[in-house]
């Protein structure tokens, strides 16, 4: 009773709602339930920043496609002030790693249930990093690519790529302490070492492609 208590005394998280589609909005907001207010909704990536910066939210939970520039773009605008979610239909790789070079904390799936999106979305305004089993098997397989450019050597640590299996298979970060010894908020640092790793990687691979080819 103390801790439903407690909970109750939280103020809402905050979060701007930004999708071309009302309806999934409308379906956004309902799974959402107590202990979210939506503070904002936008259509376009254009309207999100604007809305972003109008109320200031703690999450911004976000399309990867929508007029504008999409989820990439309002990344790219909004993610040093406000923490971004992707809430995608893709699970292609190229679109999480340029939503990673963006500045995005959090890359999930919108089949992902109820129950887990809420819990990613706390977790996110509570500033860690967040994504799905799913998007975390593309992560393991950029790494995997990575080291193959660089002749074998990883960039990755040996404790970061146990990390990040566990990640792909569905434990939380608590379980992943458990299983390897650790705290979970080391977990969750290990998972932003990853996450700025390949938000490096990636940025620098656009910026040689640009320069390759004459891009300003």
């Amino acid at each position: 009773m103390g801790e439903q208590r407690a909970a109750a005394r939280r103020p809402p998280i905050r979060v701007v709602l930004a999708d071309d589609h009302p309806i999934w909005r409308d379906g956004v907001r309902a799974d959402l339930g107590g202990g979210f207010e939506v503070v904002g909704e936008a259509g376009s990536a254009d309207e999100a920043i604007e809305v972003i910066r109008a109320s200031r939210p703690d999450v911004v939970v976000c399309d990867l496609r929508m007029p504008g520039g999409g989820g990439i773009a309002v990344a790219k605008a909004c993610g040093e002030e406000v923490r971004i979610v992707i809430l995608t239909v893709s699970e292609q790789e190229r679109d999480l790693l340029d939503a990673v070079a963006a500045g995005a904390v959090g890359y999930l799936t919108k089949s992902t249930p109820g129950d887990d999106l809420r819990e990613a979305l706390r977790r996110a305004a509570a500033g860690e990093p967040v994504f799905s089993p799913s998007l975390a098997m593309l992560v393991l397989g950029e790494f995997r690519r990575l080291t193959r450019q660089t002749t074998g050597t990883s960039p990755l640590t040996e404790r970061e790529r146990e990390v990040l299996q566990y990640v792909a298979r569905g434990y939380t970060y608590r379980q992943i302490g458990e299983q390897l010894h650790i705290a979970a908020k080391t977990v969750e640092n290990h998972v932003r070492n990853i996450l700025d790793k390949l938000h490096l990687n990636r940025r620098q691979e656009l910026v040689r492609y640009a320069l390759e080819h004459g891009i300003e």
